[in-house]
């Protein structure tokens, strides 16, 4: 099945925003663990599943503002009809 134009262009947009969603989820987790910040560093390093405590916060902050920013997307779409 072909999608059309318009339907390529709105999957487009919605990646788009998608990555920069996720993109900004690892940024602000990434600072978060170089910072230290409620000693979520000090958690992952001196655990015995330090692996899986950085892999579940990172995934949570993935979805969170991959969804985020897709729907910060869809949101804009928005025209005023008055």
């Amino acid at each position: 099945m072909k999608l059309q134009r318009h339907e390529r262009a709105a999957l487009g947009f919605l990646a788009r925003h998608l990555v920069v969603g996720i993109v900004g989820g690892l940024l602000f987790g990434g600072l978060m663990i170089i910072f230290d910040i409620a000693h979520l560093r000090t958690l992952a390093t001196e655990s015995n599943d330090g692996i899986l405590t950085l892999v579940l916060f990172f995934f949570g902050l993935i979805i969170t503002f991959g969804s985020v920013g897709m729907g910060v997307g869809i949101m804009s779409q928005a025209q005023d009809e008055n």
